[in-house]
């Protein structure tokens, strides 16, 4: 797995002008298929009247899903470098919509590719990209007695508590970065006198 990715901080709209034809990429968080499927969809509504729609989207943080269509300009003018701008710029599980209204002026496949790359390239740059980092997911269990010294005591420490679970012990999920897991243990077991359990579980992504 990628240890970490980024992807678009919000999703918002960036408008261009090229030769009197006006660009509008639409950039949006996707994480899945049918998330982006339906932000293309939505887009695609509003701008029924538009001469083109373009997209592009990779999800997986390893980019395993990767889709371009140029919506009838000239092939690979279009979907092709929108995704090359979003693999460049190493963003992951997002989806961008470029939708042109024809200005009267033929750009030529050349002036297309850069139109259409340079669209997302904009639109990156004006609505920002967020880190995502890897991290392991472990639980930690205690007794109620040291259950809220601990929560204080891990967030001195920089570490984020996901959720906290009461039952007959309490236990908080938090998340580690692989490198930390075995300092953690040492650090756990000084900090609760060798009584709190350490179980660590999968992997996930969250902010860097």
């Amino acid at each position: 797995m990628q240890d970490e990715y980024r992807t678009v901080a919000r999703e918002g709209v960036h408008e261009t002008e090229i030769n009197r034809s006006r660009f509008l990429c639409t950039l949006a968080p996707a994480a899945t298929e049918e998330e982006a499927r339906a932000v293309i969809a939505r887009v695609r509504r509003a701008h029924a009247d538009a001469t083109h729609n373009c997209y592009a989207y990779v999800i997986g943080a390893d980019a395993s899903v990767q889709k371009a269509a140029d919506d009838g300009e000239p092939g690979g003018t279009a979907g092709v470098p929108m995704l090359q701008m979003l693999l460049r710029r190493d963003i992951r599980y997002a989806v961008a919509v470029v939708t042109r209204y024809y200005g009267g002026v033929k750009l030529g496949a050349g002036g297309l590719i850069r139109a259409y790359g340079g669209s997302v390239g904009e639109a990156l740059d004006a609505l920002g990209t967020r880190t995502r980092r890897r991290f392991r997911l472990a639980s930690v269990t205690v007794g109620h007695e040291r259950a809220g010294r601990l929560q204080n005591d891990l967030r001195a420490a920089g570490r984020t508590i996901r959720d906290v679970h009461y039952g007959e012990r309490v236990t908080l999920d938090i998340g580690l970065p692989d490198a930390d897991v075995e300092s953690f243990r040492s650090w756990l077991a000084d900090a609760t006198a060798g009584e709190a359990e350490f179980l660590p579980g999968g992997e996930a992504y969250g902010d860097a």
